[in-house]
Protein backbone atom coordinates (compact mmCIF):
# COMPACT_ATOMS: atom_id res chain seq x y z
CA UNK A 1 0.00 0.00 0.00
CA UNK A 2 2.82 2.38 0.93
CA UNK A 3 4.69 1.57 -2.30
CA UNK A 4 1.54 2.20 -4.38
CA UNK A 5 1.02 5.58 -2.69
CA UNK A 6 4.66 6.48 -3.38
CA UNK A 7 4.23 5.55 -7.05
CA UNK A 8 1.12 7.74 -7.26
CA UNK A 9 2.95 10.68 -5.68
CA UNK A 10 5.89 10.17 -8.01
CA UNK A 11 3.59 10.17 -11.03
CA UNK A 12 1.89 13.37 -9.90
CA UNK A 13 5.25 15.09 -9.33
CA UNK A 14 6.56 13.80 -12.67
CA UNK A 15 3.56 15.22 -14.51
CA UNK A 16 4.14 18.69 -13.04
CA UNK A 17 7.80 18.78 -14.05
CA UNK A 18 7.14 17.07 -17.36
CA UNK A 19 4.76 19.88 -18.35
CA UNK A 20 7.25 22.54 -17.27
CA UNK A 21 10.08 20.80 -19.11
CA UNK A 22 8.12 20.58 -22.34
CA UNK A 23 7.11 24.22 -21.89
CA UNK A 24 10.71 25.42 -21.82
CA UNK A 25 11.53 23.32 -24.89
CA UNK A 26 9.05 25.41 -26.88
CA UNK A 27 10.73 28.74 -26.13
CA UNK A 28 12.49 30.66 -28.89
CA UNK A 29 14.71 28.84 -31.38
CA UNK A 30 17.86 30.52 -30.08
CA UNK A 31 17.05 29.46 -26.51
CA UNK A 32 16.47 25.81 -27.47
CA UNK A 33 19.55 25.75 -29.72
CA UNK A 34 21.55 27.02 -26.74
CA UNK A 35 20.34 24.06 -24.69
CA UNK A 36 21.14 21.53 -27.43
CA UNK A 37 24.63 22.96 -27.93
CA UNK A 38 25.27 22.95 -24.18
CA UNK A 39 24.02 19.40 -23.64
CA UNK A 40 25.52 17.71 -26.70
CA UNK A 41 28.62 19.82 -27.36
CA UNK A 42 27.37 20.91 -30.78
CA UNK A 43 27.77 24.33 -32.39
CA UNK A 44 24.54 25.01 -34.21
CA UNK A 45 23.90 28.68 -35.06
CA UNK A 46 21.00 30.28 -33.15
CA UNK A 47 18.87 30.62 -36.29
CA UNK A 48 18.94 26.89 -37.09
CA UNK A 49 15.69 25.13 -38.00
CA UNK A 50 14.03 23.12 -35.24
CA UNK A 51 11.53 20.33 -35.84
CA UNK A 52 9.66 18.84 -32.87
CA UNK A 53 8.85 15.14 -32.98
CA UNK A 54 6.17 14.90 -30.29
CA UNK A 55 4.69 11.43 -29.88
CA UNK A 56 2.11 9.89 -27.58
CA UNK A 57 1.98 6.68 -25.63
CA UNK A 58 -0.19 5.13 -22.90
CA UNK A 59 1.12 4.20 -19.52
CA UNK A 60 0.05 1.20 -17.46
CA UNK A 61 -3.14 3.04 -16.45
CA UNK A 62 -3.95 3.82 -20.12
CA UNK A 63 -3.47 7.49 -19.42
CA UNK A 64 -2.33 9.35 -22.52
CA UNK A 65 0.82 11.37 -22.03
CA UNK A 66 3.38 13.12 -24.16
CA UNK A 67 6.14 10.59 -23.97
CA UNK A 68 9.33 11.79 -25.55
CA UNK A 69 10.97 15.01 -26.59
CA UNK A 70 12.96 14.42 -29.76
CA UNK A 71 14.18 17.50 -31.59
CA UNK A 72 15.58 17.51 -35.13
CA UNK A 73 17.98 20.31 -36.12
CA UNK A 74 18.19 21.53 -39.72
CA UNK A 75 16.29 18.46 -40.96
CA UNK A 76 19.34 16.26 -40.34
CA UNK A 77 20.35 15.37 -36.76
CA UNK A 78 17.94 14.40 -33.98
CA UNK A 79 18.38 14.73 -30.22
CA UNK A 80 16.35 12.98 -27.54
CA UNK A 81 16.09 14.81 -24.20
CA UNK A 82 14.39 13.22 -21.18
CA UNK A 83 13.95 14.96 -17.82
CA UNK A 84 13.76 12.71 -14.79
CA UNK A 85 12.30 13.84 -11.47
CA UNK A 86 12.23 10.65 -9.43
CA UNK A 87 14.01 7.29 -9.30
CA UNK A 88 13.12 5.09 -12.24
CA UNK A 89 15.08 1.93 -12.95
CA UNK A 90 13.45 1.64 -16.37
CA UNK A 91 14.36 5.07 -17.74
CA UNK A 92 17.13 3.80 -20.04
CA UNK A 93 14.77 1.24 -21.57
CA UNK A 94 12.13 3.91 -22.20
CA UNK A 95 14.70 6.15 -23.86
CA UNK A 96 15.81 3.26 -26.06
CA UNK A 97 12.19 2.43 -26.89
CA UNK A 98 11.36 6.03 -27.84
CA UNK A 99 14.53 6.28 -29.92
CA UNK A 100 13.69 3.04 -31.73
CA UNK A 101 10.14 4.22 -32.50
CA UNK A 102 11.50 7.51 -33.83
CA UNK A 103 14.05 5.72 -36.00
CA UNK A 104 11.28 3.59 -37.49
CA UNK A 105 9.09 6.60 -38.24
CA UNK A 106 11.75 8.71 -39.94
CA UNK A 107 13.84 6.07 -41.70
CA UNK A 108 14.77 7.01 -45.25
CA UNK A 109 16.34 3.72 -46.23
CA UNK A 110 14.45 0.48 -45.73
CA UNK A 111 17.34 -1.20 -43.91
CA UNK A 112 18.84 1.67 -41.87
CA UNK A 113 17.64 2.92 -38.47
CA UNK A 114 19.08 6.24 -37.31
CA UNK A 115 18.65 6.65 -33.56
CA UNK A 116 18.58 10.14 -32.05
CA UNK A 117 21.39 11.22 -29.70
CA UNK A 118 20.01 10.69 -26.14
CA UNK A 119 20.49 12.62 -22.88
CA UNK A 120 18.82 12.19 -19.51
CA UNK A 121 18.57 15.30 -17.35
CA UNK A 122 18.21 14.40 -13.67
CA UNK A 123 16.36 17.07 -11.71
CA UNK A 124 16.95 15.53 -8.30
CA UNK A 125 20.01 14.87 -6.17
CA UNK A 126 19.79 11.21 -5.23
CA UNK A 127 23.03 9.41 -4.57
CA UNK A 128 24.75 6.96 -6.89
CA UNK A 129 23.36 8.34 -10.12
CA UNK A 130 25.80 7.13 -12.79
CA UNK A 131 27.27 9.49 -15.36
CA UNK A 132 26.12 7.15 -18.11
CA UNK A 133 23.17 4.77 -18.24
CA UNK A 134 23.83 1.65 -20.30
CA UNK A 135 21.93 -1.17 -21.95
CA UNK A 136 23.60 -4.25 -23.37
CA UNK A 137 21.94 -5.31 -26.60
CA UNK A 138 22.63 -9.00 -27.11
CA UNK A 139 22.26 -10.12 -30.73
CA UNK A 140 23.25 -13.71 -30.06
CA UNK A 141 25.78 -15.02 -32.54
CA UNK A 142 26.10 -11.52 -34.04
CA UNK A 143 27.57 -10.22 -30.82
CA UNK A 144 26.58 -7.51 -28.36
CA UNK A 145 26.32 -3.71 -28.52
CA UNK A 146 26.49 -1.27 -25.63
CA UNK A 147 23.79 1.43 -25.88
CA UNK A 148 25.00 4.39 -23.82
CA UNK A 149 22.93 7.35 -22.55
CA UNK A 150 24.95 10.23 -21.01
CA UNK A 151 23.46 11.82 -17.91
CA UNK A 152 23.30 15.51 -17.00
CA UNK A 153 22.90 16.03 -13.25
CA UNK A 154 21.37 19.49 -13.11
CA UNK A 155 21.68 20.22 -9.40
CA UNK A 156 25.42 19.53 -9.41
CA UNK A 157 25.81 22.68 -11.49
CA UNK A 158 25.37 26.34 -10.61
CA UNK A 159 23.24 29.01 -12.23
CA UNK A 160 26.45 30.63 -13.49
CA UNK A 161 27.53 27.38 -15.18
CA UNK A 162 24.17 27.04 -16.92
CA UNK A 163 24.46 30.66 -18.01
CA UNK A 164 27.98 30.27 -19.42
CA UNK A 165 26.89 27.20 -21.42
CA UNK A 166 23.79 29.05 -22.72
CA UNK A 167 21.57 26.43 -21.05
CA UNK A 168 19.65 29.09 -19.15
CA UNK A 169 16.25 27.67 -20.09
CA UNK A 170 16.88 24.94 -17.51
CA UNK A 171 17.32 27.52 -14.79
CA UNK A 172 13.78 27.35 -13.29
CA UNK A 173 14.65 23.84 -12.09
CA UNK A 174 17.50 25.26 -10.01
CA UNK A 175 14.68 26.06 -7.57
CA UNK A 176 14.98 22.38 -6.55
CA UNK A 177 18.49 22.90 -5.20
CA UNK A 178 17.28 23.75 -1.67
CA UNK A 179 14.13 21.62 -1.66
CA UNK A 180 15.49 18.94 0.69
CA UNK A 181 17.10 21.33 3.19
CA UNK A 182 13.99 23.57 3.31
CA UNK A 183 11.82 20.51 3.76
CA UNK A 184 13.85 19.49 6.82
CA UNK A 185 13.88 22.92 8.51
CA UNK A 186 13.04 26.53 7.69
CA UNK A 187 15.84 28.32 9.46
CA UNK A 188 16.66 31.99 8.77
CA UNK A 189 19.86 30.78 7.08
CA UNK A 190 17.96 28.43 4.77
CA UNK A 191 15.40 31.08 3.93
CA UNK A 192 18.14 33.61 3.12
CA UNK A 193 19.90 31.01 0.97
CA UNK A 194 16.67 30.49 -0.96
CA UNK A 195 16.19 34.23 -1.42
CA UNK A 196 19.76 34.56 -2.72
CA UNK A 197 19.35 31.59 -5.04
CA UNK A 198 16.17 32.94 -6.63
CA UNK A 199 16.49 36.71 -6.67
CA UNK A 200 20.26 36.91 -7.15
CA UNK A 201 21.62 33.82 -8.89
CA UNK A 202 18.67 32.66 -10.99
CA UNK A 203 17.19 36.04 -11.91
CA UNK A 204 20.64 37.51 -12.64
CA UNK A 205 21.41 34.62 -14.97
CA UNK A 206 18.18 35.25 -16.86
CA UNK A 207 18.89 38.99 -17.10
CA UNK A 208 22.45 38.37 -18.27
CA UNK A 209 21.40 35.96 -21.02
CA UNK A 210 18.65 38.30 -22.13
CA UNK A 211 21.15 41.15 -22.39
CA UNK A 212 23.57 38.95 -24.36
CA UNK A 213 20.82 37.92 -26.76
CA UNK A 214 20.99 34.22 -25.82
CA UNK A 215 17.26 34.35 -25.03
CA UNK A 216 14.52 36.74 -26.09
CA UNK A 217 12.58 39.08 -23.83
CA UNK A 218 9.61 36.74 -24.23
CA UNK A 219 11.76 33.80 -23.08
CA UNK A 220 12.88 35.74 -20.02
CA UNK A 221 9.30 36.58 -19.11
CA UNK A 222 8.19 32.94 -19.43
CA UNK A 223 11.13 31.72 -17.37
CA UNK A 224 10.25 34.17 -14.57
CA UNK A 225 6.66 32.97 -14.71
CA UNK A 226 7.80 29.34 -14.38
CA UNK A 227 10.01 30.30 -11.44
CA UNK A 228 7.00 31.81 -9.69
CA UNK A 229 4.95 28.65 -10.33
CA UNK A 230 7.71 26.39 -9.06
CA UNK A 231 8.17 28.53 -5.96
CA UNK A 232 4.46 28.25 -5.23
CA UNK A 233 4.59 24.49 -5.75
CA UNK A 234 7.75 23.89 -3.69
CA UNK A 235 7.84 26.45 -0.90
CA UNK A 236 4.87 28.80 -0.53
CA UNK A 237 2.84 26.32 1.56
CA UNK A 238 5.27 26.37 4.52
CA UNK A 239 3.81 28.13 7.54
CA UNK A 240 7.05 29.95 8.29
CA UNK A 241 7.08 31.42 4.78
CA UNK A 242 3.48 32.57 5.06
CA UNK A 243 3.63 34.07 8.54
CA UNK A 244 7.11 35.56 8.15
CA UNK A 245 6.16 37.43 4.99
CA UNK A 246 8.72 35.51 2.94
CA UNK A 247 6.16 34.67 0.28
CA UNK A 248 5.26 38.33 -0.11
CA UNK A 249 8.92 39.28 -0.42
CA UNK A 250 9.52 36.67 -3.12
CA UNK A 251 6.41 37.67 -5.01
CA UNK A 252 7.41 41.34 -4.89
CA UNK A 253 10.90 40.47 -6.14
CA UNK A 254 9.62 38.45 -9.08
CA UNK A 255 6.90 40.96 -9.91
CA UNK A 256 9.54 43.70 -9.89
CA UNK A 257 11.53 41.79 -12.47
CA UNK A 258 8.41 41.36 -14.59
CA UNK A 259 7.72 45.09 -14.32
CA UNK A 260 11.27 45.87 -15.46
CA UNK A 261 10.84 43.57 -18.42
CA UNK A 262 7.51 45.12 -19.31
CA UNK A 263 9.04 48.61 -19.11
CA UNK A 264 11.90 47.54 -21.38
CA UNK A 265 9.50 46.02 -23.89
CA UNK A 266 7.31 49.13 -23.79
CA UNK A 267 10.35 51.33 -24.37
CA UNK A 268 11.53 49.27 -27.31
CA UNK A 269 8.08 49.15 -28.87
CA UNK A 270 7.61 52.89 -28.35
CA UNK A 271 11.00 53.66 -29.93
CA UNK A 272 10.26 51.41 -32.86
CA UNK A 273 6.79 52.82 -33.45
CA UNK A 274 8.08 56.39 -33.06
CA UNK A 275 10.82 55.73 -35.60
CA UNK A 276 8.42 54.19 -38.09
CA UNK A 277 5.87 56.98 -37.68
CA UNK A 278 8.59 59.65 -37.96
CA UNK A 279 9.93 58.09 -41.14
CA UNK A 280 6.45 57.80 -42.58
CA UNK A 281 5.49 61.39 -41.69
CA UNK A 282 8.83 62.73 -42.93
CA UNK A 283 8.38 60.97 -46.24
CA UNK A 284 4.81 62.21 -46.57
CA UNK A 285 5.73 65.80 -45.67
CA UNK A 286 8.71 65.69 -48.01
CA UNK A 287 6.52 64.55 -50.88
CA UNK A 288 3.90 67.21 -50.15
CA UNK A 289 6.49 70.00 -49.78
CA UNK A 290 8.28 68.86 -52.93
CA UNK A 291 5.04 68.87 -54.86
CA UNK A 292 4.05 72.29 -53.51
CA UNK A 293 7.48 73.82 -54.19
CA UNK A 294 7.51 72.28 -57.66
CA UNK A 295 4.12 73.77 -58.43
CA UNK A 296 5.15 77.22 -57.10
CA UNK A 297 8.48 77.19 -58.94
CA UNK A 298 6.82 75.98 -62.11
CA UNK A 299 4.27 78.78 -61.87
CA UNK A 300 6.97 81.40 -61.19
CA UNK A 301 9.19 80.16 -64.00
CA UNK A 302 6.24 80.00 -66.37
CA UNK A 303 5.26 83.57 -65.55
CA UNK A 304 8.85 84.77 -65.87
CA UNK A 305 9.44 83.00 -69.16
CA UNK A 306 6.07 84.13 -70.50
CA UNK A 307 6.83 87.76 -69.62
CA UNK A 308 10.30 87.55 -71.13
CA UNK A 309 9.08 85.91 -74.31
CA UNK A 310 6.23 88.42 -74.58
CA UNK A 311 8.60 91.36 -74.24
CA UNK A 312 10.97 89.92 -76.81
CA UNK A 313 8.20 89.15 -79.29
CA UNK A 314 6.61 92.58 -78.78
CA UNK A 315 9.95 94.27 -79.33
CA UNK A 316 10.62 92.22 -82.43
CA UNK A 317 7.18 92.87 -83.88
CA UNK A 318 7.48 96.60 -83.12
CA UNK A 319 10.85 96.73 -84.81
CA UNK A 320 9.52 94.90 -87.85
CA UNK A 321 6.53 97.25 -88.12
CA UNK A 322 8.73 100.35 -87.77
CA UNK A 323 11.18 99.01 -90.32
CA UNK A 324 8.42 98.34 -92.86
CA UNK A 325 6.90 101.80 -92.29
CA UNK A 326 10.29 103.46 -92.64
CA UNK A 327 10.95 101.58 -95.83
CA UNK A 328 7.62 102.62 -97.32
CA UNK A 329 8.38 106.28 -96.49
CA UNK A 330 11.86 106.10 -98.00
CA UNK A 331 10.57 104.46 -101.16
CA UNK A 332 7.77 106.98 -101.63
CA UNK A 333 10.07 109.97 -101.14
CA UNK A 334 12.73 108.55 -103.45
CA UNK A 335 10.14 107.94 -106.17
CA UNK A 336 9.51 111.66 -106.22
CA UNK A 337 13.03 113.02 -105.73
CA UNK A 338 15.11 110.39 -107.44
CA UNK A 339 18.00 111.40 -105.26
CA UNK A 340 19.36 109.20 -102.45
CA UNK A 341 21.30 112.05 -100.86
CA UNK A 342 18.28 114.28 -100.60
CA UNK A 343 16.14 111.49 -99.12
CA UNK A 344 18.88 110.75 -96.59
CA UNK A 345 19.11 114.36 -95.51
CA UNK A 346 15.35 114.87 -95.29
CA UNK A 347 14.72 111.72 -93.20
CA UNK A 348 18.01 111.98 -91.30
CA UNK A 349 18.95 108.41 -92.22
CA UNK A 350 22.32 107.09 -93.29
CA UNK A 351 22.78 107.05 -97.05
CA UNK A 352 23.72 103.35 -97.02
CA UNK A 353 20.39 102.47 -95.30
CA UNK A 354 18.43 104.57 -97.82
CA UNK A 355 20.33 103.03 -100.70
CA UNK A 356 19.57 99.51 -99.31
CA UNK A 357 15.86 100.29 -98.94
CA UNK A 358 15.43 101.70 -102.47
Amino acid sequence: MEKNQKDVNNRQIAQIYDRIFKKILTLSTRAVIGLINGLFGTEYPPDSIITYNWTEHHDDNLKRTLADTIITINHSHSYHVEAQMYEDEEIEFRVFDYGYRHALNVRKAADILCFPEPRIIYLYNYKNIPDIKEIILDFGTQGTFLYRIPVFKLLEHTAEELSSRKMVILIPFMMLKLRDSIRKERTPENMEALRTLILDDIINAINKNQALGNITSGDANKLRSLIQKLYNHLYSHYEEFIEGGFNDMMEDGLVLEADILEAELTKKITERVTKEVTEQVTQQVTEEVTQQVTEEVTQQVTQQVTQQVTEEVTQQVTQDVMRRSQRDTVCKLYSKLKDVKQVSELLELPMDMVREMV
